[in-house]
């Protein structure tokens, strides 16, 4: 069933349970934060983000090309500025799938299908694999920079799914590729394969770590 909700594209891909903090500047977003809390609810403070493909997230030709897949947002902390800007953080909390942006009068809107997450039995060997993986991944960060990584990884497949999916330091194509795997069978294989791919180009280059070549970085708006 499609709904409308306010809309904030990014360039970034942002993947279920992330926590994203956002400085918001611009007009039209600082009008989608004020709008947000007028709903009384606080659970009920929603909006969608989706992957910029090619523009830019601020000015009048902002996100001229976007990816369909995304996530809904909840706004859970606000930190209103002097100048009016605002700092936010807000939760991912489901995937969407993105079927009609619009313009709106004040921010962007788009008409979205929230998407649910199948239940499969993850193979043992399939979480092993994903397990052991990031685990030597992180060891070579960690020789190289410090751990950049903290806590420890959850045990279940599907929250295991989007935690190594947001950790590992990819482009964006292949973070979009991960977000919209079909199932936690599949995203784990795809992960584990990027990770993989990753330990091979830290071994070639070992004084460039993967997050310093052509990597995507946070950005605030």
């Amino acid at each position: 069933m499609s709904e409308q909700l306010p809309m904030f594209p990014l360039n970034t891909v942002v993947f279920p349970g992330m926590s994203l903090p956002l400085h918001v500047f611009e007009d039209r977003y600082r009008l989608l934060v004020r709008h947000l809390l007028t709903v009384e609810d606080p659970a009920q403070r929603v909006f969608g983000t989706v992957a910029i493909r090619e523009g830019y997230e601020v000015g009048d030709h902002g996100a001229q090309s976007v990816y369909r897949v995304g996530c809904v947002l909840q706004l859970t902390e606000v930190d209103r500025r002097d100048d009016g800007t605002f700092d936010i953080v807000a939760v991912a909390r489901e995937r969407m799938m993105l079927e009609e942006m619009q313009r709106g009068e004040e921010f962007p809107h788009g008409v979205v299908a929230k998407l649910g997450e199948p239940e499969v039995d993850v193979p043992t060997e399939v979480l092993d694999r994903a397990r052991s993986t990031f685990t030597a991944f992180r060891a070579a960060m960690t020789a190289l920079q410090g751990d950049p990584f903290s806590g420890t990884l959850p045990r279940d497949p599907d929250y295991l799914a989007w935690t190594l999916s947001a950790l590992t330091p990819l482009p964006m194509a292949e973070r979009q590729s991960l977000l919209e795997a079909e199932d936690a069978t599949e995203r784990l294989e795809l992960v584990t394969r990027l990770l993989t791919e990753e330990l091979r180009a830290i071994n070639v280059i070992p004084s460039l770590p993967a997050t310093q070549v052509a990597r995507t970085a946070w950005s605030p708006n």
